[in-house]
């Protein structure tokens, strides 16, 4: 018999012989082995053996795929009458269902709690992002035990739990070898992961973790890698492989590229075929996208499309270098996408081999929230500096474009492409107050139970509706208690019976909150109140009781086009009367407009470190240490002393990397001389030696001398060699809230290089004894 054949035949006996208990208690997790049916006597000969195993998964059950994308518009897939074509998309919209009407929470790591555990973000420790924890249980991003995720149940009910891609649920203090690691998605219930710990990553030099170990890309960008081929790679080996030693058993797996978060990182090979297609500009977009829209019944026939907004510029308006940049930057973003759909569509065909492929549910979110006008006015090639509250100079970028799409560039494109995006509502992420914030399109695939559809299901539906739908067609109940903890009852309610049932009417009532931009939906009634702008970080407006409320009937008023809160004012105060009783009741509270000011605020210290000391140790080897689990060498003055041992001019490599292309510093030896280089959002102030430093042991310095007076100040700097300065330098100004996406780390410089006089991770090839940061 073939080996193959046997390893078949082996995984269908192990399931045979293991978890076929008649009525498993499921409602704590996890569960016993099944009973020993067997006989012991005195002897073997007396005794009957009896295998016990876990239990398996409910017969039946199905594979489950959740493809869950970033920062996409409603009005940008061609499945949803965009102008980006999405063909693999399309094809699965037209294998299952469409939904119109699903909503997000309007912005990532919210949204992906929600997903992950069918309960209110605020309600699981995360009512905003991790980069901007507050000491708040609601807002501290430290999802609690009593909300175990869809991963944790279903592994304990007999499924392999697999995470690629995305994890933007972890605290960045807790992503560090010291851990710990039970709210890494290993902790979390997923056997596997495969990804990155942060809201972003870099395509070309992603910070990539295999379960909780960190590895380097197996290829360069030269040589033609991307994270998004690496996942879909690994998504779709791992997927095989188990379906070839275990047939009978089903597996759960969250796909959650970093796409099409920023940076928008594809090759020219993807852009060019968009050369031009957008030259019509946004509101003209808008309009085609609008009447694709409605001819294809996407909207009901009534919708109205809402008006340009005055942070919107008419795009006639603009000058031609306005608009060479803003197309070129929306250009870049389609082929992304398109490169993206290309990678989904590998993995959706992958599924179509497997032996039990119609047995196989896929639900494609398409996005965790509505397009992103994080980019600002004019765009960005380097979006962490607008997410630093600093704005991006147009001629910076047009002088720029060739690098458009490359490792060198970190690109968003400008707000009113987000605008248009998310056709036919208003405003964007982040804005949870209104639909183009939160309502995000869904297509649902399952072969053995869906009919397909053209028509869109319109029921009003939420993330945290997700995990109820995933468990009752898997025939899981909610467990009441899981690891010894009691379980938070879901907030979410199964959407099962809409694949058969075309007027399944979904949510009676829903919350909406994030950056104080907050909303209450009540049986087709929707009260709005917008606070903050996505792309003024800089700025918390306050004066919470200032806000104007809208009121819109979504019944009659799909787009949110016509305020009726002039005409209805008791029925807009019994609304907000609404939000605040559910505030209370989902720990909302307190409000906070806070936007890159809270990216400064000083965040808990690694669990098990001295947190009262001012001075930190490494040796070498410590890397990809998250930056609010690194020394804050921002907005303070420090001294850097690194103690070595080289071959004097033989020597190179990087001795303490941190941050990368975005923003960053780093120190290290070019042909023996020592290099201090502060890269200030793509500006680099480099402090350099006039020679190598001596052979042996050698002991650098980098003294930073910060000017105080607020964040993002000047510093001067010196740099010493054996107590003797060999190179200083001033900078008028440094970064003032977070180096980006990249990590502190000591003998290489790992994922993003600082600067591109190396190639990372260029490794130190002296010694390094230790490196001492101590603020001052």
């Amino acid at each position: 018999m073939p080996r193959f054949a046997v390893s078949i035949l082996f995984g269908c006996v192990a399931l045979a012989a293991f978890g076929f208990a008649q009525s498993p208690d499921r409602e704590k997790l996890p569960m016993p082995l099944t009973p020993f049916e067997g006989k012991i006597g005195e002897t073997y000969k007396e005794s009957k053996a009896d295998w016990q195993g876990p239990v398996a998964a409910p017969e039946g059950a199905p594979n489950v795929i959740v493809i869950l994308l970033d920062d996409v518009g409603f009005g940008q897939t061609s499945t949803f009458g965009g102008l980006i074509p999405t063909p693999n998309l399309d094809k699965l919209a037209s294998e299952g269902l469409k939904y119109n009407r699903f909503h997000t929470t309007a912005i990532c790591g919210p949204s992906r709690a929600a997903l992950l555990t069918g309960r209110n973000h605020h309600e699981c420790g995360n009512g905003f992002l991790m980069e901007w924890a507050t000491g708040f249980p609601n807002y501290s991003t430290m999802l609690p035990r009593s909300t175990a995720t869809i991963g944790q149940i279903l592994k304990d009910n007999g499924y392999n739990t697999w995470w690629y891609g995305k994890n933007h649920n972890t605290p960045d203090w807790e992503t560090t070898v010291a851990g710990p690691f039970d709210r890494w998605p290993t902790g979390m219930g997923f056997e596997y992961f495969y990804g990155f710990n942060a809201g972003e990553t870099h395509q070309y030099y992603p910070v990539i973790f295999e379960n909780t170990t960190p590895v380097e890309p197996e290829k360069t960008p030269e040589e033609g890698y991307h994270f998004m081929t690496d996942m879909t790679d690994k998504a779709i080996a791992r997927m095989k492989f188990s379906k070839s030693v275990a047939p009978n058993k089903p597996f759960f797996m969250y796909f959650a590229p970093g796409a099409m978060h920023a940076p928008h990182h594809v090759t020219a090979k993807w852009r060019e075929p968009f050369k031009g297609k957008f030259d019509m500009g946004w509101e003209k977009y808008r309009e085609q996208v609008f009447q694709n829209q409605l001819d294809r019944g996407i909207i009901p026939e009534g919708t109205k499309l809402t008006a340009r907004p005055d942070w919107v510029p008419e795009w006639e308006g603009l000058s031609d270098d306005q608009k060479r940049v803003y197309t070129a930057l929306f250009e870049n973003f389609a082929g992304y996408f398109a490169f993206t759909d290309h990678e989904v569509g590998r993995l959706l065909d992958a599924v179509k081999q497997l032996p039990d492929a119609d047995n196989t549910l896929i639900l494609y979110i398409v996005g965790d929230n509505g397009a992103s006008a994080e980019g600002g006015p004019d765009g960005t090639l380097n979006e962490i500096k607008n997410l630093n509250g600093l704005a991006t100079d147009l001629d910076e970028v047009l002088a720029n474009l060739d690098k458009l799409g490359g490792p060198e560039s970190e690109p968003h494109y400008p707000l009113g492409w987000a605008w248009a995006g998310n056709t036919p509502f208003q405003w964007v992420k982040q804005v949870a107050s209104h639909l183009g914030g939160t309502r995000n399109p869904m297509v649902v695939s399952w072969p053995a139970k869906i009919k397909p559809d053209a028509q869109p299901r319109d029921a009003f539906l939420h993330l945290v509706d997700v995990v109820p739908t995933i468990l009752e067609a898997a025939n899981v109940p909610m467990p009441e208690e899981v690891n010894g903890f009691k379980q938070k009852p879901l907030a979410g309610k199964s959407f099962l019976a809409s694949f058969d049932d075309p007027e399944f009417k979904g949510r009676d009532a829903q919350y909406f909150e994030v950056f104080s931009n907050r909303s209450f939906y009540d049986n087709g009634w929707k009260a709005n109140a917008q606070h903050t702008r996505p792309w003024r970080q800089d700025i918390a407006p306050g004066n919470w009781d200032q806000d104007r409320w809208e009121l819109y009937h979504l019944e009659e008023d799909f787009s949110e086009a016509n305020d009726l809160a002039a005409e209805m004012p008791e029925k807009l105060e019994a609304l907000k009367r609404e939000f605040k009783k559910a505030a209370e009741e989902h720990d909302i509270y307190p409000l906070d407009d806070r936007g890159s000011a809270r990216l400064a605020i000083p965040k808990p210290p690694v669990p098990g470190s001295n947190e009262d000391s001012s001075t930190y140790t490494y040796f070498a080897g410590a890397t990809r240490i998250a930056e609010p689990a690194a020394p804050p060498m921002k907005n303070n003055s420090w001294t850097l002393t690194a103690k070595v041992n080289t071959e004097g001019g033989k020597a190179e490599g990087v001795i303490m990397g941190f941050g990368g292309v975005a923003a960053g510093i780093v120190l290290y030896l070019d042909q023996g001389v020592p290099v201090f280089d502060y890269n200030y959002f793509e500006k680099h102030t480099v402090v350099k030696g006039q020679q190598p430093v001596p052979s042996g042991d050698a002991t650098i310095t980098v003294h930073f001398d910060y000017a105080g007076g607020g964040a993002g100040k000047g510093a001067t700097i010196k740099l010493d060699v054996n107590g003797q300065t060999v190179a200083d330098g001033q900078m008028d100004a440094t970064v003032g809230g977070r180096f980006g996406i990249d990590t502190f780390g000591v003998g290489e410089d790992t994922g993003q290089p600082v600067t591109d006089a190396y190639q990372a991770p260029f490794p130190f090839t002296g010694k390094i004894d230790n490196v001492v940061v101590e603020i001052k």
